[in-house]
Formats: structure tokens, C-alpha cells, sequence
């Protein structure tokens, strides 16, 4: 009962003096007596408020951070959202950039051989019964592609097509064991036959190439093209394959092998186009890419052995030494040259 009695004899004291430090605020104004009243009272609650927000600060911005976490844990997380939104944007336009690089090349490799293709997407890989290294792409019967076909690339020969639906087909690709294609050799008419290696290609996706002439010269570097088929199905003549890189010298056999390196990149296949109308001509190796320059050979330095007398080497060391031990004969004037080349002339005449 003392302590309820006593606290609310302190609210009572506590509201009588606020009462009256509103009273002497209100009508302090100018007067001279309740001024330092006034300024007195305002100093010492002006210091207890001081305090009383140092205390209280920390506690009040805690409280406020804790209402305030579930909207900042949205905005974090919308911020997070819009950002991966901007990344895929980003992304995308890289990517379809990259494709219109590669269509603008395939375009142009088409152009070059005069095939009509269809380009494509490659959307996914696949397997077929009978096959390894298969893809699918988004264009079928309907864009008026059949089996049968060859696919291309920006860069040279991909495969053919192996089926058609209505709106999606699966290509077989050349690294495939189950794929052959007849070619030949640039610059010529030595034929033979590229086949897939698949899994025992590796890394690089070798193809093997058979001349069916063993007497056929070849070397590392030689590329090969597409020598194309009956009525130009299922590959047309003409487009690159790939560039020997090793070659098997096995006596006794009657045909001779070689690997190559394909010219396109079947680990990296997006943008494909299917030959619909073959070349009414052999473009030969119109379709082909230039040949780079070779590289510029290193001029051959010339060698020098410490102290060889051939070179300035010896003369600009015993320079060097005359010069530090002072044994370096001064030039003579130059009346004394000229005497000296009179006596010796004079020499010479009296000897005659």
C-alpha cells in the first residue's frame, strides 16, 4: 500500500512542476525575474534529455531495425531478383549476338558454294538406335527438309539428316562410327572416305580418311572436302571437311589412312543449315577458307666466340684495357704524319 501511495505522491510533485515550468515558460517572456528561471530549468532538462537519448537511442533504432527487417528482407530480395533478370538479359543478348555471327558466316559459306539452306537451331542431343553422335534441331518437314540431307555449319560439313518430322529432325553427325561420306583431297581428284571415330576420336573429334589409292602422296596440313553423292544426296560436293593432321604409313595396305581435324567445332554446335537444293556446279574448293600465311622465320643470328678476331669483340676489349692502364699510343700530329708519309714515299722512289 506504501509503495502505490508513494508513487502517486510522485506523479503528483512530478505534474505540479511541470504545471509550473509551462506557467513560467508561457509568461517568462522578457520578464527579467522569470527569465533566469526559465533558462535555468531549460539547462537542466535539456541535459536530462541529452541523456536520456543516449540511453535511449540504441534501444529505440534496435526496435525500429526489427519492424523494419520484413520490408528490407523484400527489398534484398527484389534487388537480388532484378539482378539475375539484367544477368539473363545480358546473357541473352550475348548469345544471339554469337548466333548472328555464325548465321552471317553459314550465310555466306552457302553463298560461296551456291547450296539453298534452311537454317536451324541444334535444341538438344539425342540417340538414335544405330547411332552415336546424334543431335536434334528445330526445323522439319514442313520447312522442307527430308532425310537424306546434308547439314553444315559456319565453318564446314556437320552431317545428314537421318529423320524428318513435322517440325523438328535428328542429324547424324560426322564423328559418328556409323557415318561415311565420300571426299577428296584439295587441289585434286584423289578420292577417298571420311569416317566418324566417336569415342576413340577424343577430345579432338578426329575422323579417319581412306585414299583408295595407296600411291597417292599426302601429307599433314592437306584438307579435305566433301566429293558429294548420287544426285547430290546425302551430301553435296564441295563443302569442307577438315585438315589432315596424322597419317598411318602402313605397308602393304591397299588403301592409305589418315586422321583429320573437322573444321567445325562439334563440341560447341548451335546454328546449323540444311542443303534443300544442291549447286546445279562442283564448287570444288570455292568454299574452302584461305590459307593463312605462315609464320615469319626467325633471322638466323650470327655466333660469335668470346675473343674471335672475325669480330669487333677482341679489339673493343683491348681498347677497353689500353684505355684503364694509360698504354694507349696517342695519334701523332698531323705534320708528322704527312713527314713521315714524304720519307716513306722517298723511300720507295730511291729503292726504285
Amino acid at each position: 500500500m506504501r509503495d502505490t501511495r508513494r508513487a502517486r505522491l510522485m506523479l503528483g510533485l512530478l505534474l505540479a512542476v511541470a504545471l509550473i515550468l509551462i506557467t513560467v515558460d508561457n509568461r517568462a517572456g522578457s520578464d527579467r525575474f522569470l527569465g533566469p528561471v526559465r533558462g535555468f530549468a531549460g539547462a537542466v532538462f535539456g541535459k536530462a534529455e541529452r541523456v536520456g537519448a543516449a540511453v535511449t537511442g540504441p534501444i529505440t533504432g534496435f526496435v525500429g531495425m526489427l519492424r523494419d527487417a520484413p520490408s528490407a528482407r523484400r527489398a534484398i530480395g527484389d534487388l537480388r531478383k532484378e539482378n539475375a533478370r539484367l544477368r539473363d538479359e545480358v546473357s541473352a543478348q550475348r548469345l544471339d549476338r554469337a548466333r548472328s555471327d555464325k548465321l552471317d558466316r553459314m550465310l555466306g559459306l552457302a553463298g560461296l558454294g551456291r547450296y539453298r539452306i534452311v537454317p536451324a537451331q541444334v535444341v538438344a542431343r539425342r540417340t538414335v538406335a544405330g547411332f552415336e553422335d546424334t543431335v536434334e534441331i528445330d526445323a522439319g518437314e514442313a520447312d522442307g527438309i527430308r532425310a537424306d540431307m546434308t547439314v553444315l555449319s559456319d565453318q564446314g560439313l556437320v552431317g545428314r539428316v537421318i529423320q524428318a518430322g513435322p517440325s523438328s529432325s535428328t542429324v547424324a553427325l560426322l564423328t559418328d562410327p556409323a557415318l561415311s561420306a565420300g571426299a577428296r583431297l584439295e587441289g585434286g581428284n584423289e578420292l577417298g572416305v571420311v569416317n566418324g571415330l566417336g569415342e576413340a576420336g577424343g577430345g579432338g573429334n578426329l575422323i579417319k580418311f581412306r585414299l583408295l589409292d595407296s600411291t597417292v602422296p599426302i601429307g599433314v596440313g592437306r584438307r579435305i572436302v566433301s566429293f558429294g553423292s548420287q544426285r547430290s544426296l546425302p551430301y553435296v560436293p564441295g563443302v569442307p571437311i577438315g585438315v589432315v593432321e596424322r597419317i598411318d604409313n602402313t605397308p602393304g595396305e591397299v588403301t592409305r589412312t589418315a586422321y583429320a581435324r573437322p573444321f567445325t567445332d562439334f563440341s560447341a554446335l548451335d546454328v546449323v543449315g540444311v542443303v534443300v537444293a544442291a549447286p546445279k556446279r562442283d564448287p570444288r574448293d570455292s568454299v574452302l577458307p584461305p590459307v593463312p600465311p605462315p609464320p615469319p622465320k626467325p633471322r638466323p643470328r650470327e655466333e660469335r666466340r668470346p675473343g674471335d678476331y672475325r669480330t669487333g669483340e677482341h679489339r673493343t676489349g683491348q681498347r677497353s684495357l689500353e684505355d684503364g692502364f694509360g698504354l694507349r699510343r696517342a695519334a701523332p700530329p698531323r705534320d708528322t704524319q704527312a713527314r713521315e708519309g714524304a720519307a716513306a714515299g722517298a723511300g720507295r722512289g730511291g729503292r726504285n
